[in-house]
C-alpha cells in the first residue's frame, strides 16, 4: 500500500516533466553567467543553464556562437521550450551557449571564420583553443557534470563546432556540425563558384559586419533600406562598387570581400574543412545539412566528405528536406509550396539528434538506427539509409541538352552544328523569385524557400532556355552531385551560367491535404547552381572568354536525393543571371568589385545541341 502511495503522488510529477514549458525549465533549472579566461588572458562571455537536480551527473552541450547568447542576466531563461531542443532540457543536460571571442558580452578581436592554425606555440589562440580552453573550465567549474562534453551548431555556430572538434579535449566525445560554414568562396554563403551572394553578402554584413569596439548587450543595427522592393533596390543600387559606398569604410570583412576577388591564400587558409585530419578517433561527429539550404547546403555535404576521407573517427551525415536550420524549428512538413507527408524535423531530433548525443554523452540508448548516411528523398518523400555515401550502386548517366529543348540520354553525335541562344541583359536580369519581396522581412520566406521555388515564371523568358523529357514511365531516383558540362560561345569575354535542375509535376498534381497553391503544372526547384564563367579553369586564375569561340564550362553542383516521379518530366534551365542573390556579371573580363555602371554589357550567349551535358548519379 505504501509503494503504491508513493508510486502514485510521483505520477503528477512525472507527468508534469514532460511539459517543458517556462514554469518547468525556471523551477527545474538554474542559469549562471560566467567569464571563461582563455590561456591568453581574455575572458569569453558564457550562459549555463543546470538542473537543480543533482542526484545524477549530467552531460554538457556546448554551442558557441557570434550571434549573441542573449537574454542576458541570470534571471532571464532562453524561450528553450519553444522549439525541439527543449528535448536537452527534459534529459538534463547542462546547457552552454557562449559568445566568441570579440563578439557580444566576450573580450577579444573578432576575425571572421578566423583560420586554424596547426602549428600554434606558446599561448597563441584559435577556435580550437578557445574551445578546449572552455570545455576544460566547464568539466572542472560546473558542478555534477559528469565529465562529457557535446558541441553542435547551425550555420556560422556549424563552423565553431566543426573548430571545436579540432580541439580534441579528452572530455568532448560528439561534434554535430549543422549547415556548417566551411568554405566562403566555392559553395557556401557569400560566393558559388566564384560568384558573389550579393543580397545576402549587403544585408548580412552592413549589420553583423559592424565593429564592437568594447563588450555589449545590445546588438548592430542593420541597413536601412530606402526602397521596399528589394529586387528594385539591388538593381537601382547597380554595380557592387555602389554598394561598397554604401557600407562605408568601417566594415573589416566586406574590405576584405572586395580585395580578394580570386580564390587566393586568404580564402584557402579559411577553408574549414583544411585540416580535419587532425579530428581525434574518439569525437564522433554527425553533420546535418538540409538539401534546400539557400545558404550551406555545400557546407554541410563536403564538411561529411572531407572528414570521411581525412580522418579517423565515427563520422555520420543526416541531409533533410529543410531550409537553412529547419531541422531545428517545430515545422518541418513543407518548405514553401512543397509538402513532406510527414513532420521532417521532428523525427530528425527524435530519432538522430537527442540518440546520438544520449549514446555518447550519457552512455543511454543506442545509435543502432542512425546510418552512415540518413538522407531524405524529396519526390518520393522518404527516408532512406545507405553504408557510405556517395553510394555504391550509384551510375553516373550522361544527358544532352538537344533540339527543340528536348533533354535525353546523350548519343554519341556531339559535333558543334546546332545550338540555342540568348541576349543577357544585365539591366533587366533574371529574378530568382517569382514575385515581390521585402528586404525588410528578412529571413522572408523566398530569402530561405527559393531553392524550391515554382519556376514557371523563369520558363517563360526569353533569356532562359528551357529542355525537358518527355513524361516519365518509371520513377527515376537521383542520388549524389550532377555535373553540368556545357560547351558555350559569348558575344562578350565572361559571363555567368546558371543551371537548375527541376521536377515539372503533373497538370493535374494536386495535395490530399490541399493547398493555397496551384500545383498542377508545378516546377519545382531541385537544384540550382551558378558558375562565374571566368573561373572555369581555375578559381585561382580567372581567364576571359574568346568571343564566340566554342568552350567548356564544367561545373559540379551539389548533391541531390530526389525521385521524380513516374507521370512527371525531369526538366533543366540555363540562364546567366539570378538576381539579386548572385550580383550581376558586367559580361566583360574584370574584376567585378571594381566595375562601374556603364561597364554593363548586353551579351549573347551560344549553348551547343548534345555537346552540352548534364551527368545525373543515378540510383539503380
Amino acid at each position: 500500500m505504501k509503494r503504491g502511495l508513493i508510486i502514485w503522488l510521483l505520477l503528477p510529477i512525472f507527468s508534469f516533466a514532460q511539459i517543458v514549458d517556462s514554469a518547468w525549465v525556471v523551477n527545474n533549472y538554474t542559469k549562471k553567467e560566467y567569464q571563461i579566461p582563455m590561456r591568453d588572458g581574455i575572458k569569453l562571455f558564457t550562459t549555463v543553464y543546470a538542473p537543480k537536480n543533482n542526484a545524477e551527473k549530467h552531460p554538457i552541450i556546448l554551442t558557441r556562437t557570434p550571434y549573441s547568447c542573449a537574454p542576458y542576466g541570470e534571471n532571464v531563461f532562453i524561450k528553450i521550450w519553444n522549439g525541439p531542443r527543449k528535448a536537452f532540457f527534459e534529459e538534463g543536460y547542462i546547457y552552454v551557449i557562449q559568445d566568441v571571442r570579440g563578439r557580444w558580452m566576450s573580450e577579444g578581436k573578432f576575425e571572421d571564420i578566423r583560420p586554424f592554425n596547426p602549428n600554434k606555440k606558446g599561448n597563441e589562440t584559435d577556435e580550437a583553443t578557445d574551445s578546449y580552453d572552455a570545455i576544460d573550465w566547464l568539466v572542472k567549474n560546473i558542478p555534477s557534470n559528469n565529465g562529457n562534453v557535446g558541441v553542435f551548431g547551425t550555420s556560422y555556430p556549424g563552423f565553431y563546432a566543426t573548430l571545436a572538434a579540432h580541439s580534441n579535449h579528452p572530455a568532448l566525445k560528439a561534434v554535430s556540425p549543422q549547415a556548417p560554414v566551411t568554405e566562403w568562396f566555392l559553395g557556401d554563403d557569400f560566393h558559388h563558384n566564384g560568384a558573389f551572394m550579393l543580397a545576402d553578402g549587403f544585408a548580412f554584413y552592413s549589420g553583423f559586419g559592424k565593429p564592437r569596439p568594447k563588450p555589449t548587450t545590445v546588438g548592430p543595427t542593420g541597413f536601412k533600406f530606402p526602397i521596399e522592393d528589394n529586387f528594385e533596390f539591388y538593381l537601382k543600387t547597380g554595380a557592387v562598387s555602389n554598394f561598397t559606398k554604401l557600407m562605408g569604410d568601417s566594415i573589416q570583412f566586406w574590405k576584405d570581400l572586395m580585395a580578394h576577388p580570386n580564390y587566393d591564400q586568404f580564402w584557402q587558409d579559411r577553408n574549414a574543412r583544411k585540416n580535419v585530419s587532425v579530428i581525434s578517433p574518439n569525437i564522433a561527429t554527425l553533420v546535418v545539412g538540409g538539401l534546400f539550404d539557400a545558404e550551406d547546403c555545400y557546407g554541410a555535404w563536403n564538411l561529411y566528405k572531407a572528414i570521411e576521407s581525412k580522418a579517423k573517427n565515427n563520422n555520420k551525415i543526416v541531409m533533410g528536406p529543410w531550409s537553412h536550420g529547419q531541422w531545428g524549428q517545430n515545422d518541418g512538413t513543407k518548405l514553401g509550396n512543397v509538402q513532406w507527408g510527414s513532420n521532417t524535423s521532428e523525427w530528425y531530433g527524435k530519432n538522430i539528434e537527442l540518440p546520438f548525443f544520449n549514446y555518447y554523452l550519457k552512455n543511454k540508448g543506442s545509435i543502432d538506427q542512425i546510418k552512415e548516411a540518413n538522407i531524405f528523398f524529396s519526390g518520393a518523400n522518404e527516408w532512406r539509409q545507405f553504408a557510405k555515401w556517395p553510394i555504391d550502386n550509384l551510375q553516373m548517366e550522361k544527358w544532352a541538352l538537344g533540339k527543340n529543348g528536348s533533354f535525353a540520354k546523350a548519343g554519341t553525335n556531339s559535333s558543334l552544328s546546332s545550338f540555342d541562344q540568348y541576349v543577357s541583359d544585365p539591366a533587366k536580369p533574371v529574378a530568382y523569385i517569382s514575385d515581390v519581396y521585402l528586404m525588410k522581412s528578412k529571413p522572408n520566406r523566398h530569402y530561405k524557400e527559393y531553392m524550391d521555388e515554382d519556376q514557371r515564371f523563369a520558363a517563360r523568358r526569353t533569356d532562359v532556355l528551357v529542355y525537358q523529357t518527355p513524361v516519365l514511365e518509371n520513377d527515376l531516383t537521383l542520388a549524389g552531385p550532377i555535373v553540368a558540362d556545357l560547351m558555350v560561345a559569348l558575344s562578350s569575354t565572361d559571363a555567368d551560367f546558371v543551371v537548375k535542375l527541376v521536377d515539372v509535376f503533373p497538370d493535374d498534381f494536386q495535395y490530399e491535404s490541399g493547398s493555397n497553391y496551384l500545383m498542377g503544372g508545378y516546377q519545382m526547384l531541385v537544384r540550382g547552381e551558378i558558375m562565374r564563367g571566368k573561373y572555369r579553369n581555375s578559381f585561382e586564375k580567372p581567364v576571359p572568354f574568346e568571343v564566340n569561340k566554342p568552350t567548356k564550362v564544367k561545373f559540379e553542383l551539389p548533391d541531390v536525393a530526389h525521385t521524380f516521379k513516374k507521370g512527371h518530366r525531369m526538366m533543366i534551365q540555363i540562364q546567366s543571371s539570378w538576381f539579386p542573390i548572385v550580383d550581376r556579371n558586367p559580361q566583360q573580363f574584370m574584376n567585378i568589385y571594381e566595375a562601374k555602371n556603364e561597364d554593363f554589357k548586353k551579351a549573347t550567349i551560344k549553348i551547343f545541341h548534345n555537346a552540352s551535358t548534364i551527368s545525373l548519379p543515378v540510383l539503380k
